[in-house]
């Protein structure tokens, strides 16, 4: 792989990101001043392999605390291969 073709992957799966938590954000809006109720979330603070996770109920914090197990697994198995990658 050259330099170009990785800075343009790169590139793109950031303005990917940045899009999706627009769409998200405003998904999100547009549900809250439909309906009239309790508001639930949570987050995750990635400190390299380990997740911290939070949230207002039960529900929100298991999903993710998969979804922060399977982002870890990912990453391992990234970095895995990335290492074999050079061998």
């Amino acid at each position: 792989m050259n330099g170009q073709l990785l800075f343009t992957t790169g590139f793109i799966l950031v303005v990917a990101g940045f899009f999706l938590v627009f769409v998200a954000g405003l998904l999100l809006l547009l549900k809250a001043l439909r309906e009239k109720g309790r508001a639930r979330g949570g987050g995750v603070v990635m400190i390299g392999p380990f997740p911290i996770v939070f949230g207002t109920d039960k529900e929100s914090v298991k999903v993710l605390l998969l979804l922060s197990i399977a982002l870890v697994v990912l990453v391992l198995i990234v970095m895995v291969f990335s290492y074999y990658a050079f061998w």
